[in-house]
Protein backbone atom coordinates (compact mmCIF):
# COMPACT_ATOMS: atom_id res chain seq x y z
CA UNK A 1 0.00 0.00 0.00
CA UNK A 2 1.37 3.60 -1.00
CA UNK A 3 2.22 5.87 2.16
CA UNK A 4 -0.19 8.34 1.04
CA UNK A 5 -3.06 5.78 1.36
CA UNK A 6 -1.61 4.64 4.93
CA UNK A 7 -1.66 8.36 5.49
CA UNK A 8 -5.22 8.86 4.94
CA UNK A 9 -6.72 5.46 6.35
CA UNK A 10 -4.25 7.08 9.85
CA UNK A 11 -6.46 9.97 9.16
CA UNK A 12 -9.96 9.09 8.70
CA UNK A 13 -9.41 7.03 12.08
CA UNK A 14 -8.37 9.91 13.98
CA UNK A 15 -11.18 11.39 12.92
CA UNK A 16 -13.65 8.53 14.01
CA UNK A 17 -11.59 8.94 17.42
CA UNK A 18 -12.66 12.00 17.72
CA UNK A 19 -16.16 11.65 17.17
CA UNK A 20 -16.19 8.23 19.38
CA UNK A 21 -14.14 9.76 22.35
CA UNK A 22 -16.42 12.80 22.66
CA UNK A 23 -19.64 10.63 22.37
CA UNK A 24 -18.22 8.08 25.11
CA UNK A 25 -17.14 10.97 27.32
CA UNK A 26 -20.69 12.31 27.26
CA UNK A 27 -22.47 8.97 27.75
CA UNK A 28 -20.08 7.97 30.82
CA UNK A 29 -21.58 11.45 32.35
CA UNK A 30 -25.27 10.74 31.13
CA UNK A 31 -25.19 13.39 28.79
CA UNK A 32 -24.04 15.95 31.03
CA UNK A 33 -21.39 18.12 30.13
CA UNK A 34 -21.42 19.71 33.57
CA UNK A 35 -20.22 16.72 35.14
CA UNK A 36 -16.65 15.82 32.75
CA UNK A 37 -13.48 17.42 33.82
CA UNK A 38 -12.50 18.71 30.83
CA UNK A 39 -14.87 20.37 27.73
CA UNK A 40 -16.33 17.38 25.54
CA UNK A 41 -13.94 18.04 22.34
CA UNK A 42 -10.82 17.62 24.71
CA UNK A 43 -11.68 14.31 25.25
CA UNK A 44 -12.43 13.52 21.05
CA UNK A 45 -8.76 15.41 20.72
CA UNK A 46 -7.22 13.34 22.81
CA UNK A 47 -8.74 9.37 21.55
CA UNK A 48 -7.69 11.58 17.80
CA UNK A 49 -4.27 12.71 19.53
CA UNK A 50 -2.65 8.88 20.45
CA UNK A 51 -4.16 7.69 17.53
CA UNK A 52 -2.32 9.60 14.98
CA UNK A 53 0.62 10.95 16.44
CA UNK A 54 2.55 7.46 17.22
CA UNK A 55 1.70 6.12 13.76
CA UNK A 56 2.84 9.41 12.30
CA UNK A 57 5.93 8.54 13.91
CA UNK A 58 6.24 4.76 12.99
CA UNK A 59 5.54 5.87 9.38
CA UNK A 60 8.52 9.22 9.60
CA UNK A 61 10.76 6.72 10.86
CA UNK A 62 10.19 3.43 8.54
CA UNK A 63 10.11 5.66 5.17
CA UNK A 64 13.50 7.43 6.61
CA UNK A 65 15.53 3.78 8.15
CA UNK A 66 13.58 1.61 4.83
CA UNK A 67 16.21 3.08 1.93
CA UNK A 68 19.34 2.56 4.03
CA UNK A 69 18.27 -0.99 4.76
CA UNK A 70 16.83 -1.87 1.23
CA UNK A 71 20.28 -0.44 0.09
CA UNK A 72 22.33 -1.88 2.63
CA UNK A 73 21.16 -5.59 1.60
CA UNK A 74 21.27 -5.23 -1.50
CA UNK A 75 24.61 -3.88 -2.06
CA UNK A 76 25.62 -6.50 0.01
CA UNK A 77 24.53 -9.14 -2.29
CA UNK A 78 26.31 -7.92 -5.06
CA UNK A 79 29.47 -9.43 -6.56
CA UNK A 80 32.51 -7.38 -6.13
CA UNK A 81 33.55 -8.08 -10.10
CA UNK A 82 30.33 -6.93 -10.90
CA UNK A 83 30.71 -3.29 -9.01
CA UNK A 84 34.28 -3.51 -10.80
CA UNK A 85 32.75 -4.27 -14.23
CA UNK A 86 30.21 -1.08 -13.61
CA UNK A 87 33.11 1.63 -12.10
CA UNK A 88 31.72 1.56 -8.67
CA UNK A 89 28.77 0.68 -6.84
CA UNK A 90 27.28 4.15 -6.67
CA UNK A 91 26.54 4.07 -10.39
CA UNK A 92 25.06 0.42 -10.17
CA UNK A 93 22.98 1.28 -7.42
CA UNK A 94 21.58 4.33 -9.36
CA UNK A 95 20.28 1.93 -12.30
CA UNK A 96 19.29 -0.82 -9.90
CA UNK A 97 17.03 1.64 -8.52
CA UNK A 98 15.36 3.13 -11.99
CA UNK A 99 15.27 -0.63 -13.24
CA UNK A 100 12.96 -1.52 -9.73
CA UNK A 101 10.89 1.31 -10.44
CA UNK A 102 10.38 0.68 -14.08
CA UNK A 103 9.27 -2.56 -13.32
CA UNK A 104 6.99 -1.46 -10.73
CA UNK A 105 5.89 1.24 -13.91
CA UNK A 106 5.51 -2.01 -16.01
CA UNK A 107 3.55 -3.91 -13.62
CA UNK A 108 0.91 -1.20 -12.79
CA UNK A 109 0.55 0.09 -16.51
CA UNK A 110 -0.09 -3.69 -17.11
CA UNK A 111 3.10 -4.19 -19.72
CA UNK A 112 3.79 -7.46 -17.61
CA UNK A 113 2.69 -9.35 -14.67
CA UNK A 114 4.49 -9.20 -11.30
CA UNK A 115 5.21 -12.77 -11.99
CA UNK A 116 7.27 -11.72 -14.78
CA UNK A 117 9.04 -9.18 -13.35
CA UNK A 118 10.47 -11.08 -11.03
CA UNK A 119 11.68 -13.86 -13.41
CA UNK A 120 12.64 -11.43 -16.49
CA UNK A 121 15.91 -12.42 -18.20
CA UNK A 122 18.34 -9.13 -19.03
CA UNK A 123 18.49 -8.51 -22.76
CA UNK A 124 18.16 -5.95 -25.45
CA UNK A 125 14.66 -5.77 -25.43
CA UNK A 126 14.36 -5.10 -21.25
CA UNK A 127 15.90 -1.55 -22.31
CA UNK A 128 14.14 -1.04 -24.89
CA UNK A 129 10.89 -1.54 -22.84
CA UNK A 130 11.79 0.29 -20.18
CA UNK A 131 12.98 3.39 -22.81
CA UNK A 132 9.54 2.50 -24.25
CA UNK A 133 8.25 3.26 -20.20
CA UNK A 134 9.95 6.52 -19.90
CA UNK A 135 12.98 4.72 -17.86
CA UNK A 136 16.14 5.98 -18.84
CA UNK A 137 19.42 3.54 -17.97
CA UNK A 138 22.80 4.57 -17.57
CA UNK A 139 24.41 1.34 -18.82
CA UNK A 140 23.17 -2.08 -21.13
CA UNK A 141 20.53 -4.36 -18.35
CA UNK A 142 23.08 -7.01 -17.78
CA UNK A 143 21.91 -10.09 -15.30
CA UNK A 144 23.28 -9.00 -11.68
CA UNK A 145 22.06 -5.55 -12.75
CA UNK A 146 18.36 -7.12 -13.29
CA UNK A 147 19.09 -9.62 -10.46
CA UNK A 148 19.84 -6.88 -7.95
CA UNK A 149 16.62 -4.88 -9.28
CA UNK A 150 14.61 -7.71 -8.81
CA UNK A 151 15.92 -8.33 -5.27
CA UNK A 152 15.69 -4.53 -4.81
CA UNK A 153 11.78 -4.62 -5.58
CA UNK A 154 11.30 -7.61 -3.79
CA UNK A 155 12.70 -6.02 -0.43
CA UNK A 156 10.76 -2.67 -0.54
CA UNK A 157 7.83 -4.28 -1.42
CA UNK A 158 8.12 -6.45 1.45
CA UNK A 159 8.95 -4.05 3.34
CA UNK A 160 5.68 -1.55 2.24
CA UNK A 161 3.60 -4.42 3.18
CA UNK A 162 4.89 -4.59 6.37
CA UNK A 163 5.38 -1.05 7.40
CA UNK A 164 1.23 -1.12 6.94
CA UNK A 165 0.58 -3.87 9.11
CA UNK A 166 3.27 -2.09 11.49
CA UNK A 167 1.70 1.66 11.04
CA UNK A 168 -2.00 0.19 11.24
CA UNK A 169 -1.63 -1.86 14.34
CA UNK A 170 -0.02 1.10 15.89
CA UNK A 171 -3.02 3.34 14.89
CA UNK A 172 -5.79 0.54 15.86
CA UNK A 173 -4.57 -0.19 19.11
CA UNK A 174 -3.93 3.37 20.75
CA UNK A 175 -7.38 4.02 19.14
CA UNK A 176 -8.96 1.02 20.71
CA UNK A 177 -6.75 2.05 24.09
CA UNK A 178 -7.47 5.50 24.16
CA UNK A 179 -11.04 5.14 23.93
CA UNK A 180 -11.58 2.63 26.43
CA UNK A 181 -9.51 4.91 28.81
CA UNK A 182 -12.23 7.71 27.95
CA UNK A 183 -13.99 8.84 30.56
CA UNK A 184 -15.86 11.85 32.63
CA UNK A 185 -13.09 11.94 35.22
CA UNK A 186 -9.72 11.27 32.54
CA UNK A 187 -8.05 14.52 32.37
CA UNK A 188 -8.18 14.96 28.73
CA UNK A 189 -7.46 18.67 28.82
CA UNK A 190 -4.00 18.01 30.77
CA UNK A 191 -3.60 15.34 28.13
CA UNK A 192 -4.22 17.50 25.46
CA UNK A 193 -2.47 20.16 26.20
CA UNK A 194 1.03 18.37 27.28
CA UNK A 195 0.97 16.99 23.74
CA UNK A 196 0.59 20.16 21.93
CA UNK A 197 3.54 21.46 23.88
CA UNK A 198 5.66 18.51 23.14
CA UNK A 199 4.40 19.06 19.65
CA UNK A 200 5.64 22.90 19.93
CA UNK A 201 8.80 21.33 22.05
CA UNK A 202 9.60 19.49 18.30
CA UNK A 203 8.55 21.84 15.87
CA UNK A 204 11.19 24.27 17.66
CA UNK A 205 13.87 21.65 18.18
CA UNK A 206 13.65 20.63 14.06
CA UNK A 207 15.33 24.28 13.29
CA UNK A 208 18.60 23.43 15.79
CA UNK A 209 18.27 19.99 14.68
CA UNK A 210 18.50 20.95 10.74
CA UNK A 211 21.59 23.19 11.48
CA UNK A 212 23.65 20.76 14.02
CA UNK A 213 23.09 17.84 10.83
CA UNK A 214 23.96 20.70 8.22
CA UNK A 215 27.03 21.70 10.12
CA UNK A 216 28.07 18.51 10.72
CA UNK A 217 27.94 17.18 7.53
CA UNK A 218 30.41 19.98 6.21
CA UNK A 219 32.73 19.24 8.97
CA UNK A 220 33.03 15.51 8.27
CA UNK A 221 33.25 16.27 4.50
CA UNK A 222 35.10 18.88 5.00
CA UNK A 223 37.60 17.24 7.09
CA UNK A 224 37.69 14.44 4.65
CA UNK A 225 38.92 16.59 1.76
CA UNK A 226 41.40 18.38 3.65
CA UNK A 227 43.15 14.44 4.16
CA UNK A 228 43.53 14.96 0.43
CA UNK A 229 44.38 18.17 -0.69
CA UNK A 230 46.24 20.58 1.26
CA UNK A 231 44.74 23.29 3.27
CA UNK A 232 47.16 25.54 2.99
CA UNK A 233 46.77 25.25 -1.20
CA UNK A 234 43.00 26.06 -0.93
CA UNK A 235 42.68 28.49 1.32
CA UNK A 236 46.04 30.47 -0.35
CA UNK A 237 45.82 29.11 -4.10
CA UNK A 238 45.53 31.87 -6.79
CA UNK A 239 44.03 29.11 -9.09
CA UNK A 240 41.14 27.38 -9.60
CA UNK A 241 41.35 24.54 -12.01
CA UNK A 242 39.34 21.35 -11.05
CA UNK A 243 40.46 18.17 -13.21
CA UNK A 244 38.43 15.03 -12.53
CA UNK A 245 41.45 13.42 -13.88
CA UNK A 246 44.08 14.58 -11.57
CA UNK A 247 46.42 17.70 -11.19
CA UNK A 248 43.31 19.88 -9.44
CA UNK A 249 44.40 23.12 -8.68
CA UNK A 250 42.01 24.19 -6.13
CA UNK A 251 42.39 27.70 -5.01
CA UNK A 252 39.85 29.54 -3.30
CA UNK A 253 40.93 32.96 -3.71
CA UNK A 254 39.59 33.36 -7.09
CA UNK A 255 36.13 32.38 -5.94
CA UNK A 256 36.09 34.44 -2.47
CA UNK A 257 37.26 37.78 -4.89
CA UNK A 258 34.53 36.99 -7.42
CA UNK A 259 31.72 36.69 -4.41
CA UNK A 260 33.36 40.21 -2.24
CA UNK A 261 33.48 42.14 -5.56
CA UNK A 262 30.15 41.42 -7.13
CA UNK A 263 28.31 41.48 -3.06
CA UNK A 264 30.28 45.10 -3.07
CA UNK A 265 28.65 46.11 -6.21
CA UNK A 266 25.53 44.75 -5.25
CA UNK A 267 25.83 46.69 -1.83
CA UNK A 268 27.08 50.02 -3.77
CA UNK A 269 23.77 49.65 -5.19
CA UNK A 270 20.99 48.61 -2.55
CA UNK A 271 22.26 50.36 0.48
CA UNK A 272 21.56 54.29 -0.89
CA UNK A 273 18.54 53.58 -3.01
CA UNK A 274 16.87 51.15 0.08
CA UNK A 275 17.83 53.87 2.34
CA UNK A 276 16.88 56.94 1.02
CA UNK A 277 13.53 54.80 -0.33
CA UNK A 278 13.14 54.12 3.60
CA UNK A 279 14.05 57.82 4.57
CA UNK A 280 10.98 58.86 2.29
CA UNK A 281 8.69 56.76 3.45
CA UNK A 282 8.94 56.91 7.24
CA UNK A 283 10.02 61.08 6.92
CA UNK A 284 8.40 62.55 4.11
CA UNK A 285 5.77 60.49 2.50
CA UNK A 286 2.14 60.64 3.56
CA UNK A 287 -0.35 57.86 4.75
CA UNK A 288 -1.96 56.82 1.16
CA UNK A 289 1.50 57.18 -0.76
CA UNK A 290 3.33 54.80 2.05
CA UNK A 291 0.03 52.17 2.15
CA UNK A 292 1.11 52.10 -1.56
CA UNK A 293 4.39 52.55 -2.20
CA UNK A 294 6.04 50.12 0.52
CA UNK A 295 3.86 46.75 -0.51
CA UNK A 296 5.18 47.75 -3.82
CA UNK A 297 8.68 48.24 -2.75
CA UNK A 298 8.79 44.76 -1.47
CA UNK A 299 6.98 42.84 -4.10
CA UNK A 300 10.59 43.09 -5.01
CA UNK A 301 12.26 41.08 -2.15
CA UNK A 302 9.38 38.05 -3.40
CA UNK A 303 10.21 37.66 -7.06
CA UNK A 304 12.35 34.26 -7.56
CA UNK A 305 15.87 34.43 -7.96
CA UNK A 306 15.90 32.29 -11.26
CA UNK A 307 14.07 35.64 -12.64
CA UNK A 308 16.30 37.96 -11.51
CA UNK A 309 19.10 35.61 -13.36
CA UNK A 310 17.32 35.64 -16.52
CA UNK A 311 16.75 39.76 -16.37
CA UNK A 312 20.32 39.87 -15.83
CA UNK A 313 20.71 37.32 -18.63
CA UNK A 314 18.92 38.82 -21.58
CA UNK A 315 18.48 42.44 -20.48
CA UNK A 316 20.89 44.08 -18.27
CA UNK A 317 23.88 42.19 -19.71
CA UNK A 318 23.27 43.07 -23.27
CA UNK A 319 22.51 46.31 -22.29
CA UNK A 320 25.78 47.05 -20.57
CA UNK A 321 27.56 45.28 -23.29
CA UNK A 322 26.42 48.25 -25.85
CA UNK A 323 27.20 51.23 -24.17
CA UNK A 324 30.42 49.58 -22.27
CA UNK A 325 31.59 47.33 -25.31
CA UNK A 326 31.11 49.73 -27.92
CA UNK A 327 34.35 50.66 -30.56
CA UNK A 328 36.18 52.82 -29.12
CA UNK A 329 35.69 51.63 -25.06
CA UNK A 330 35.47 48.12 -25.66
CA UNK A 331 35.70 47.07 -21.88
CA UNK A 332 33.24 44.28 -22.05
CA UNK A 333 33.51 41.69 -24.12
CA UNK A 334 30.60 39.24 -22.93
CA UNK A 335 27.24 39.96 -21.03
CA UNK A 336 28.18 38.19 -18.51
CA UNK A 337 30.34 39.86 -15.87
CA UNK A 338 30.42 41.21 -12.27
CA UNK A 339 28.53 44.90 -12.78
CA UNK A 340 26.05 42.75 -14.17
CA UNK A 341 25.61 40.42 -12.00
CA UNK A 342 25.96 43.26 -8.97
CA UNK A 343 23.25 45.19 -10.89
CA UNK A 344 20.92 43.03 -10.43
CA UNK A 345 21.44 41.77 -6.96
CA UNK A 346 21.78 45.35 -5.55
CA UNK A 347 18.39 45.53 -7.16
CA UNK A 348 17.01 42.17 -5.58
CA UNK A 349 18.63 43.74 -1.83
CA UNK A 350 16.78 47.01 -1.83
CA UNK A 351 13.49 45.65 -0.78
CA UNK A 352 16.13 44.08 2.46
CA UNK A 353 17.51 46.93 3.14
CA UNK A 354 14.41 49.75 3.13
CA UNK A 355 11.98 47.46 4.95
CA UNK A 356 14.23 46.84 7.78
CA UNK A 357 15.87 50.62 7.86
CA UNK A 358 12.49 51.61 7.54
CA UNK A 359 11.13 49.99 10.64
CA UNK A 360 14.36 50.95 12.48
CA UNK A 361 13.78 54.42 11.79
CA UNK A 362 9.90 54.23 13.08
CA UNK A 363 11.19 53.00 16.08
CA UNK A 364 13.47 56.00 16.83
CA UNK A 365 11.08 57.65 19.41
CA UNK A 366 8.61 60.71 18.78
CA UNK A 367 10.10 62.66 21.78
CA UNK A 368 14.04 62.89 20.02
CA UNK A 369 11.94 64.62 17.00
CA UNK A 370 9.94 66.43 18.96
CA UNK A 371 12.68 67.69 21.10
CA UNK A 372 14.60 68.91 18.31
CA UNK A 373 11.86 70.36 16.41
CA UNK A 374 11.32 72.48 19.73
CA UNK A 375 15.10 73.69 19.35
CA UNK A 376 14.38 75.26 15.79
CA UNK A 377 15.60 72.67 13.50
CA UNK A 378 13.78 71.93 10.26
CA UNK A 379 12.72 68.46 8.84
CA UNK A 380 15.83 67.99 7.20
CA UNK A 381 18.29 68.72 9.92
CA UNK A 382 15.68 66.88 12.44
CA UNK A 383 16.70 64.00 9.98
CA UNK A 384 20.51 63.95 9.83
CA UNK A 385 21.35 65.07 13.15
CA UNK A 386 18.69 63.28 15.42
CA UNK A 387 17.07 60.40 13.25
CA UNK A 388 19.70 58.58 11.13
CA UNK A 389 22.44 58.26 14.11
CA UNK A 390 20.03 57.49 16.41
CA UNK A 391 18.94 54.85 13.87
CA UNK A 392 22.60 54.25 12.61
CA UNK A 393 23.00 50.97 14.75
CA UNK A 394 19.98 49.46 13.27
CA UNK A 395 20.88 50.85 9.70
CA UNK A 396 24.44 48.89 10.17
CA UNK A 397 22.49 45.44 11.14
CA UNK A 398 20.22 45.69 8.24
CA UNK A 399 23.07 46.12 5.56
CA UNK A 400 25.41 43.67 7.14
CA UNK A 401 22.25 40.76 6.97
CA UNK A 402 21.78 42.36 3.02
CA UNK A 403 25.03 41.63 2.38
CA UNK A 404 25.23 37.76 3.83
CA UNK A 405 22.03 37.31 1.18
CA UNK A 406 24.27 38.64 -1.41
CA UNK A 407 27.40 36.03 -0.43
CA UNK A 408 25.06 33.72 -0.44
CA UNK A 409 23.27 34.29 -3.52
CA UNK A 410 23.94 31.58 -6.74
CA UNK A 411 21.32 32.01 -9.72
CA UNK A 412 21.72 35.32 -10.04
CA UNK A 413 25.68 34.90 -10.38
CA UNK A 414 25.43 31.55 -12.48
CA UNK A 415 23.54 33.23 -15.04
CA UNK A 416 24.69 36.99 -14.67
CA UNK A 417 28.29 36.59 -13.65
CA UNK A 418 29.50 33.90 -15.97
CA UNK A 419 31.52 30.94 -15.07
CA UNK A 420 35.63 32.20 -15.14
CA UNK A 421 37.74 32.37 -11.55
CA UNK A 422 40.19 34.67 -11.62
CA UNK A 423 41.64 37.90 -9.62
CA UNK A 424 40.74 41.08 -11.49
CA UNK A 425 39.90 44.57 -10.93
CA UNK A 426 37.66 45.16 -13.76
CA UNK A 427 34.16 44.94 -13.27
CA UNK A 428 33.59 44.54 -16.88
CA UNK A 429 34.92 40.97 -16.88
CA UNK A 430 33.13 37.53 -16.47
CA UNK A 431 33.89 36.17 -12.90
CA UNK A 432 32.33 33.67 -10.41
CA UNK A 433 31.61 33.25 -6.85
CA UNK A 434 32.21 30.16 -4.24
CA UNK A 435 28.31 29.22 -4.33
CA UNK A 436 28.91 28.88 -8.08
CA UNK A 437 31.24 26.80 -7.92
CA UNK A 438 29.53 24.62 -5.43
CA UNK A 439 26.34 24.17 -8.22
CA UNK A 440 29.01 23.23 -10.26
CA UNK A 441 31.35 20.70 -8.84
CA UNK A 442 28.08 18.83 -7.74
CA UNK A 443 26.24 19.02 -10.75
CA UNK A 444 26.33 15.54 -12.66
CA UNK A 445 27.70 11.88 -11.60
CA UNK A 446 30.61 12.94 -9.42
CA UNK A 447 32.44 10.77 -7.29
CA UNK A 448 32.31 11.60 -3.57
CA UNK A 449 35.50 9.88 -2.95
CA UNK A 450 37.38 12.32 -4.78
CA UNK A 451 38.96 15.78 -4.15
CA UNK A 452 37.35 17.92 -7.02
CA UNK A 453 33.80 16.57 -5.47
CA UNK A 454 34.93 17.23 -2.12
CA UNK A 455 35.63 20.62 -2.29
CA UNK A 456 32.21 21.78 -2.77
CA UNK A 457 31.68 21.04 1.03
CA UNK A 458 34.92 23.11 2.00
CA UNK A 459 33.49 25.97 -0.16
CA UNK A 460 30.36 25.63 1.64
CA UNK A 461 31.96 25.76 5.02
CA UNK A 462 33.86 28.73 4.28
CA UNK A 463 30.58 30.10 2.95
CA UNK A 464 29.01 29.17 6.38
CA UNK A 465 31.52 30.26 8.36
CA UNK A 466 31.10 33.93 6.50
CA UNK A 467 27.41 34.49 6.79
CA UNK A 468 27.53 33.31 9.88
CA UNK A 469 29.86 35.70 11.25
CA UNK A 470 28.10 38.70 9.29
CA UNK A 471 24.74 37.37 11.04
CA UNK A 472 26.36 37.31 14.81
CA UNK A 473 27.42 41.02 13.80
CA UNK A 474 23.93 42.33 12.68
CA UNK A 475 22.00 40.15 14.97
CA UNK A 476 24.07 41.78 17.90
CA UNK A 477 23.99 45.31 16.41
CA UNK A 478 20.33 45.18 16.23
CA UNK A 479 19.45 43.81 19.64
CA UNK A 480 21.81 46.53 21.27
CA UNK A 481 19.69 49.44 19.21
CA UNK A 482 16.17 47.69 20.49
CA UNK A 483 17.26 47.80 23.99
CA UNK A 484 18.43 51.43 23.09
CA UNK A 485 15.00 52.31 22.52
CA UNK A 486 12.20 50.35 23.39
Amino acid sequence: MPAIWLLVIVLVLAALGFVLGLSRALSSAGGDSRILHSLPSYYGSNVAMMTLVPALLVLAVWLIAQPFVVNMQVTAAIPAATVEEHGNISLMMSDVTRLAEGLDIAVAKGAMTASEAAHLQAGGTLRAKMAGLGVALGSQVDAPTLKAAQHYRSLTATGNMIRMVVVLGVAIGFFLLTLKATHKDLRARNIVERGIKTLLILAASIAILTTIGIVLSLIFNTVHFFRLYPATDFFFGTNWTPSFGGGSQLGILPLLWGTLYISFIALAVAVPIGLFAAIYLSEYASKPVRAIAKPLLEVLAGIPTIVYGLFALLTVGPALQTVFGRDGLDWMGAASSVMTAGLVMGIMLIPFVSSLSDDIINAVPQSLRDGSYGLGATKSETIKQVVFPAALPGIIGAILLAASRAIGETMIVVLGAGAAARLSLNPFEAMTTVTAKIVSQLTGDADFASPEALVAFSLGMTLFVMTLALNIVALYIVRKYREQYE
